[in-house]
């Protein structure tokens, strides 16, 4: 008999929205990043998205969404943030500010409704997978969907290779 999987936080609040979604578990206890993930699932890594949070020189926290196989421009992120500088939030910082812990943060339900930035890579699929809130479970939906749930904005985000 399969597990009964738990819902999340972000799930819970994809469903309360009537925003179309799927959901894909898998095992895990421990961090995996979203490369490593897009092979665990069989997924392209440059559409499975992690979610990068910074915090700005005002005090203010952010999320960058972005592909596992890139790199967050800071430059970029600040400018979209409206900030001098952004710079990462520490490890140990994530679950205080977001709720979520490292692995399963995603922008969907945060603890607070902060900041959302999605890069533009997204808009060339007709779905991006993302952190489903916890180890082990990624969510599947248009990055138009991602967009209503987060209120984000889609811009250019990442170094150029």
């Amino acid at each position: 008999m399969a597990k009964q999987q738990q819902k999340t936080n972000a799930m819970r609040i994809l469903e309360q929205k009537k925003l179309p979604h799927t959901c894909k578990f898998y095992d895990c206890d421990e961090f995996h990043d979203a490369i490593q993930i897009a092979e665990k699932l069989g997924q392209k890594p440059e559409q499975t998205f992690k979610t990068l949070m910074c915090s700005g020189k005002s005090g203010g926290f952010y999320a960058f969404v972005l592909p596992g196989t890139a790199t967050l421009d800071l430059k970029k992120a600040a400018a979209a943030a409206g900030e001098k500088s952004v710079a990462m939030l520490p490890v140990k910082d994530i679950q205080q500010v977001t709720g979520y812990i490292r692995g399963g943060c995603t922008a969907i339900g945060m603890k607070k409704d902060y900041p959302v930035f999605l890069d533009a890579a997204a808009g060339q699929y007709e779905e991006i997978f993302v952190s489903g809130g916890r180890l082990g479970a990624e969510i599947v939906l248009t990055p138009d969907t991602f967009l209503q749930a987060t209120g984000g904005k889609m811009l250019p985000l990442t170094l150029e290779e």
